[in-house]
């Protein structure tokens, strides 16, 4: 195809091609993990939605996890379904572009929002009396509509220097697109998007790790002063953000990487492997442990699936 006054082949996702012979197992596996996000993502938004007493700045922001929980798995695995089920391992360049866009935008937003969380609980620990006024629903409403307005920006701006690189080869080691497979493919050394890659990689996702540990260390402290209950319901909110955020950013940060530290040389199997199960893991696990270590949220959510029994 041509494509803004250069032809643009479609491109080889050789990743589908590696799971081919098990191809029904792999796309049941993905439906199953897909409906489930679906399901589970949308009775959180839904309970936050109608229970008044969640209209809180903590729960809109678990709101909005799953939510984009629910954007980054859409990009993601009706497709591959679709490609397993139909033997299709070809993409477009502009289809390549969009899902690119798509699960970058995803990956970032949950940083960002993960960030904003720790700092809420920071908020709410450490100065409880001015909470409400520090962190409303409008500042919260507000915060996300930000996160989303930039990194949109920043995410068009990586795939616009993608489009005035002039490609060699059409195979991508994967079974999906992102940024960085396509940069590889480049005929020349891809200075400037590798320079701006690893700029947004610093202020996208070193910068937000630190104000995470930051606040976590300072919430840890904070819980320190207060009443023994107070510190155990503290605590346990902190250990749920723990586990959900350093699952998410374990994997994400090996993902964003593997290129830049030699990871071209990784075979298609495991660019495979390490991508799939990363994202796998991030759709489904936000709503699994918000669901269960939540208890305001689980009550609300098993009253709901008693009124539809």
């Amino acid at each position: 195809m041509v494509f803004l006054g250069q032809i643009r082949p479609d491109y080889v996702l050789l990743g589908l091609k590696e799971m081919e012979y098990l191809k029904y197992f792999y796309s049941t596996v993905a439906l199953l993990i897909y409906l489930t996000t679906i399901f589970l993502c949308t009775l959180i938004v839904y309970a936050v939605w109608t229970e008044q007493s969640l209209h809180e700045p903590m729960y809109i922001f678990i709101g909005h996890l799953v939510w984009n929980d629910v954007f980054g798995s859409s990009a993601l695995f009706p497709k591959l379904v679709i490609d397993l089920l139909s033997g299709s391992s070809m993409i477009s360049f502009v289809g390549c572009l969009i899902q690119s866009f798509c699960i970058q935008t995803f990956a970032t937003v949950e940083i960002l929002t993960f960030t904003i969380m720790a700092y809420d609980r920071y908020l709410a620990v450490g100065f409880p009396l001015r909470y409400h006024s520090l962190m409303t629903n409008r500042k919260a409403l507000l915060s996300l509509a930000f996160i989303w307005l930039v990194l949109s920006g920043t995410q068009l701006i990586g795939a616009m220097l993608v489009v005035k690189l002039r490609l060699c080869g059409n195979s991508i080691k994967n079974v999906f697109c992102e940024t960085m497979s396509l940069t590889r493919l480049a005929c020349v050394s891809p200075v400037v998007n590798d320079t701006y890659g690893t700029t947004m990689a610093l202020i996208l996702i070193v910068s937000p790790l630190l104000i995470v540990i930051y606040c976590y260390i300072q919430t840890i402290l904070a819980c320190l002063k207060v009443s023994k209950k107070a510190n155990q319901k503290a605590i346990h909110t902190l250990v749920t953000h723990i586990i959900t955020f350093s699952t998410f950013m374990g994997a994400t940060l090996f993902v964003s990487f593997r290129y830049r530290l030699n990871g071209g040389s990784l075979s298609t199997a495991t660019h495979v492997a390490i991508s799939v199960c990363a994202m796998s893991v991030s759709f489904t696990l936000n709503p699994v442990i918000y669901g269960i270590r939540t208890e305001a949220l689980r009550m609300k959510m098993v009253h709901i699936l008693k009124e539809i029994k």
